[in-house]
């Protein structure tokens, strides 16, 4: 079998899962979210936190509840870092150093992942499972909550109120999160993932020295790594190691899982709303978004010239042998158009215009299907803003799901899509500007300033991948891709909320036969446009200095 087919049938089978579980999971999250009874466990969880689940929040509140609640992981895992030196079950390893701390502890509050250390030479097992893999719970909780908040702001009308955060972030994590990640995890523990708290193994000499490696609970972090579209990893080679990701059937269950909540939330949001055929309408743009680029990565790494790539069969540099090159890009499109970050190949390995496709991915906003939570409140952004274009063509006041988008509305989702852009811009040009940051640079020209571009791009989109090849672990990294982690994801939050504080408040508008039908294909296609032009107009510059350059010079 050719290796193009091989991924053409990982793909068809990949689809067919994420279809058969659409209906079922995207219609059971919507009952999650209208239900008002709560499980017993979950009444302890409010008792010990203090919370009532029953009281309706406006968005200030809301925003309140969210922005308090990350503070203080924040605050916790950046203690737990600096004490682990001092903690049982460290396996030896000291504690972090305070611009490293803080780096992670911005990462996975802010469910980006991003790791500026070596996984299993830097963290032991209480860090790993009791600071990590918690956050990669409730980070993901956290974004599917203003997610819903924001389908709420279109479901109702002439009030303000939004639901009540603290129900909807233990909801998540109890009765989704938590559920399907045991199921996963004993997947990945029968098909061969490691599970245990065991300390540092010698596993044989090498050249004169010792191989070592770590035991570990990777199966279970792994498994809400990929589903919490978190990123990260148990160790430093990430999803390529085989610890994490033993074979075929599991590197392809891992992208189901990356691919899972992100794609069922149209279902949920069309439920919420009242009208399956939008859930369908945003399913149908981000499907379209995620299958074009995987055919434009399949073309530029299968499509290599020369000796070399012609014996490999593509561009097989950086990917490994396992997977082949179908695998891994379907991996590398999955992992950057969510804001998932787990990678099981090298991207800096891809070709110029490979590694600008994981870039502009990212770019793009991760919407397509973007991360849990994230993904669909970008894509409703993105859809305010696609309704506004329409209505100017044709010279009548916006409409969508009911709701007029006014001036109001319009500015607050023109700030959510400038936030992102204006981070990394602002930081890549800055790094490069000055002496120190480039030094960390492994390459000069087109592809140094990739590796760069490529590092706040990750961060500031909470994506988490690293293009490899940047020592990111100095004080100047650390500290402004932390900053660019947290801007990232909680200021674009402050403006969701706000929108979705506005919509609440308004009448509905009745439909009349001049109303954009919004869950027609036209409106996909103008979505998809307008998608791919804001984020072409916004990055070509930088995208022509990095990756385009690097690719038409070979």
């Amino acid at each position: 079998m050719s290796p193009f087919l091989a991924g053409v049938l990982q793909m068809l089978a990949l689809i067919a899962a994420l279809a058969l579980a659409y209906r079922p999971l995207g219609d059971h999250m919507a009952r999650v979210y209208s239900s008002d009874r709560h499980l017993r466990v979950e009444k302890w969880i409010y008792k010990a936190i203090g919370a009532n689940p029953d009281a309706e929040m406006r968005w200030p509140a809301y925003l309140r509840g969210v922005l308090a609640f990350s503070v203080v992981s924040v605050l916790f895992l950046y203690g737990l870092q600096r004490l682990q030196g001092a903690l049982p079950g460290s396996l030896g390893f000291v504690s972090i150093d305070p611009d490293q701390a803080f780096n992670t502890a911005a990462s996975f509050v802010s469910n980006t992942n991003w790791q500026s250390y070596y996984g299993e030479q830097a963290m032991g097992h209480v860090v790993q499972t009791g600071g990590l893999a918690v956050q990669n719970f409730v980070s993901a909780a956290v974004g599917i909550a203003v997610a819903v908040a924001l389908v709420r702001g279109f479901a109702r009308s002439r009030t303000g109120e939004l639901g009540n955060f603290w129900a909807d972030l233990v909801r998540g994590v109890v009765r989704i999160l938590l559920p399907i990640s045991v199921i996963g995890a004993i997947v990945l523990v029968a098909c061969g993932a490691i599970q245990n708290f065991t300390g540092i193994h010698e596993v044989g000499q090498f050249m004169g020295g010792s191989q070592q490696w770590n035991g570990g609970a990777v199966a279970s972090q792994e498994v809400i790594k990929e589903l919490g579209t978190n990123g990260g990893g148990y160790f430093n080679a990430n999803s390529a190691h085989p610890f994490e990701n033993p074979n075929g059937f599991t590197n392809l269950f891992e992208i189901f899982l990356i691919l899972l909540i992100p794609f069922s939330l149209t279902r949920t949001f069309g439920r919420m709303v009242g009208s399956l055929r939008q859930g369908y309408a945003i399913l149908g743009t981000m499907a379209t978004i995620w299958a074009g680029f995987v055919l434009l990565m399949w073309a530029t790494e299968f499509a290599g010239h020369g000796p070399a790539f012609e014996a490999a069969g593509g561009a097989m540099e950086g990917k490994e042998t396992r997977f082949g090159i179908g695998a891994s890009s379907i991996f590398a499109v999955s992992t950057t158009l969510t804001s998932t970050g787990a990678v099981n190949s090298f991207h800096s390995s891809y070709t110029g215009l490979g590694g600008g496709i994981t870039m502009l991915g990212m770019m793009l906003g991760e919407i397509a299907p973007g991360g849990v939570g994230s993904g669909l409140y970008g894509m409703l952004i993105m859809a305010i803003i696609a309704v506004f274009i329409a209505g100017l063509m044709v010279g009548r006041t916006p409409e969508y799901l009911g709701k007029k988008i006014s001036t109001r509305e319009i500015k607050l989702a023109a700030c959510y899509i400038l936030v992102t852009p204006a981070l990394v811009l602002c930081f890549t040009a800055a790094a490069m500007a000055l002496d120190t940051p480039v030094t960390s640079m492994t390459n000069s020209g087109a592809h140094g300033f990739s590796e760069v571009l490529y590092a706040y791009t990750s961060g500031a989109n909470n994506n988490g991948s690293a293009f490899a090849g940047l020592n990111a672990d100095t004080q100047w990294f650390n500290t402004t891709i932390g900053l660019a982690m947290l801007l990232g994801r909680f200021v674009p939050m402050v403006f969701v909320l706000a929108l979705a504080g506005s919509l609440a408040e308004q009448t509905p508008v009745p439909r009349t036969a001049g109303t954009l039908r919004t869950e027609k294909p036209l409106f996909t296609g103008l979505l998809v446009g307008t998608i791919v032009i804001i984020a072409g107009l916004t990055y070509f510059p930088a995208l022509a200095l990095g990756p385009l350059a690097e690719g038409l010079a070979s």
